[in-house]
This record gives structure tokens, C-alpha cells and sequence, in this order.
């Protein structure tokens, strides 16, 4: 799988901040077939950083409804990564 696949996009919400200034912890959403040993293979390959953990968690997704028509979201990934003292991962450069 290349590190493309398995890396979809950085989770930036009010507490994926909190967690990466307080325990330089970063969220990810990642590919549902990605187990840690690749999302940490990714992470160390893409951000040129040293990863010292890694936990991941299957979100279900939420029942929608528009008007009488009701769907549903598609579940998904996400992974916490936890970087080693010394690493940093900006996403947003100034």
C-alpha cells in the first residue's frame, strides 16, 4: 500500500490542536484497511518525523435524513499519532 493510500487527510478540530500543543499527539484519518505498523511506516516517510506510538479508532458513520429521504455516512478511520520529543509536524507553515 503506498503511504498515499494510507494517509488521507489531517484531523484539525479544537481537539486535535489541544492534543498536539499539550502531548504533540496528531490526528490522521487513514485508510479502514491500515493497520499502525503502515500508518507509522507513512507518518515516519511523509512528515520525516520519528513516531513513538500510534492507537487507532473506528468511527461509525451518523444516520443523515433530507426531508423524507434518510442515508447514511460512510464509516471511518482515524489514528493518534505520537510523535517522539524533538519531532513537529506543521500542517499549517506561515
Amino acid at each position: 500500500m503506498n503511504m498515499y493510500d494510507v494517509i488521507k487527510k489531517p484531523l484539525v478540530t479544537e481537539k486535535s490542536t489541544i492534543e498536539k500543543d499539550a502531548h504533540n499527539i496528531i490526528a490522521l484519518e487513514v485508510d479502514r484497511n491500515a493497520n499502525k505498523i503502515e500508518i507509522k511506516q507513512a507518518v515516519e516517510k511523509l512528515f520525516k518525523v520519528e513516531v513513538d506510538n500510534v492507537n487507532t479508532v473506528n468511527v461509525a458513520g451518523k444516520m443523515k435524513r433530507v426531508g423524507k429521504h434518510t442515508g447514511k455516512r460512510s464509516n471511518w478511520k482515524k489514528a493518534y499519532v505520537t510523535l517522539k520529543e524533538g519531532s513537529n509536524v506543521d500542517f499549517f507553515e506561515v
